[in-house]
């Protein structure tokens, strides 16, 4: 009987035993079958949408001097996703009231309410399509999400108001420096760092043909022909070249670009050519690419003179390059809105529609001029391209 007790006991502990070690394995594959569930642990039905209030004005004049000051102050009842989440807010703009374009002026996070200064509307109402100097309709709302992905969106009531921007320029401008090119490696030539020509669909793509020089016959070192881009005379950053490290960058017909701070923090490398001639050089900051070939100027002669004329400025003499007489060039030249030519002394003239830079044509439109400034204006006779940049927007 006593052994008989024993035996059942030694059997319990056993069983114990077992059951205890097969509890901890379930209990360890329930957590981490837990830690592996990438399930929603919520669903969301339709949200509340954010109700946006209305303000107490119909008209804003954005001020071109004091752009930091608050220009608008906008506040809405906080959308409702029935769940304890922060909830994100975008702060949409447009110039009708479809929103077909939307223009995300600013963000927050757990917020109601939001003041946007004279520039951030200002780029708004400029980026949603509003003229300059021009009273226009702009529509707001508020957009609602949740998360990162900013998912499950809700859109406010729209509200309206009248705004009269002031001009907002968005464009780059960029040019040249190095020994291959008019100033040398001085970044502050006076009138000589010519400028890349922009295209006049595309603002990412740029050109320059024109002359560029190799004084370096043996090119033994491989370093005469070369040349860089800046994004603005006077600063040596940003600056764009070409992506492979200097003395490694032979010379080549295309490649990909790099810039300091654009894509990296030291400077790139250098553009060239191995001898002097005419080339069209392109380059499109959004593909990062360029190409450097040469160009026939064959039988291309330049004006004897070149005159800017329109109802934008008095008369004003442009000035030929002396590292290249075929471009022209005029700075600081004060344009009010309306329009110029480019007129030589026999009376020809060539001009386009497109505002700022283009292709001008032989007897074509008067290139329009939409905001009062000072211009460095450049002409190109190789090519019949233009660019007006202004000095103070």
């Amino acid at each position: 009987m006593l052994v008989t007790n024993l035996k059942n006991k030694l059997q319990m502990m056993k069983n114990i035993k077992r059951f205890s070690a097969v509890a901890f394995i379930g209990v360890f594959l329930l957590i981490l079958n837990s830690c592996d569930d990438n399930s929603e642990l919520f669903t969301i039905s339709d949200p509340t949408a954010p109700t946006l209030v209305e303000l107490s004005f119909t008209d804003l004049e954005l001020d071109a001097v004091n752009t930091n000051n608050p220009a608008i102050t906008l506040n809405w009842g906080e959308a409702n996703y029935e769940q304890q989440a922060s909830i994100n807010y975008a702060i949409q703009f447009s110039k009708d009231e479809t929103f077909t374009a939307p223009i995300v002026a600013a963000t927050t996070t757990g917020r109601t309410t939001i003041t946007l200064s004279v520039s951030e509307v200002n780029a708004a109402a400029g980026n949603a399509g509003l003229n300059p100097f021009e009273w226009a309709k702009l529509y707001a709302r508020v957009v609602s999400s949740l998360g990162t992905q900013n998912s499950v969106t809700s859109a406010s009531n729209t509200i309206e108001f009248n705004v009269y921007p002031y001009f907002n320029y968005t464009l780059d401008d960029y040019f040249l420096v190095g020994n291959g090119v008019a100033p040398g490696w001085d970044n502050a030539s006076a009138n000589q760092n010519p400028p890349l020509f922009r295209d006049e669909s595309d603002s990412n793509i740029f050109y320059y043909t024109g002359l560029i020089k190799n004084d370096d016959p043996t090119n033994a070192d491989k370093s005469g022909g070369r040349f860089k881009v800046l994004e603005s005379t006077g600063n040596w950053q940003p600056q764009w070249g070409d992506s492979r490290d200097e003395g490694s960058d032979a010379y080549s017909e295309s490649g990909d670009i790099a810039g300091n701070p654009g894509t990296q923090s030291g400077d790139p490398g250098r553009f060239g050519v191995a001898t002097t001639g005419f080339y069209t050089f392109t380059i499109d900051f959004a593909a990062k690419k360029y190409t450097l070939v040469p160009f026939d100027a064959t039988g291309i002669t330049s004006p004897s003179s070149l005159t800017i004329q329109g109802s934008s400025t008095a008369d004003v003499a442009m000035n030929q390059l002396s590292f290249d007489g075929h471009l022209w060039y005029a700075k600081s030249v004060r344009l009010i809105p309306g329009d110029v030519k480019f007129t030589t002394g026999a009376g020809a003239s060539w001009g386009s529609s497109s505002s700022f830079s283009g292709v001008a044509t032989a007897g074509g439109d008067a290139i329009p001029v939409i905001v009062e400034d000072d211009y460095d204006v450049w002409f190109n006779d190789l090519t019949n391209r233009y660019i007006l940049i202004p000095i103070n927007l």
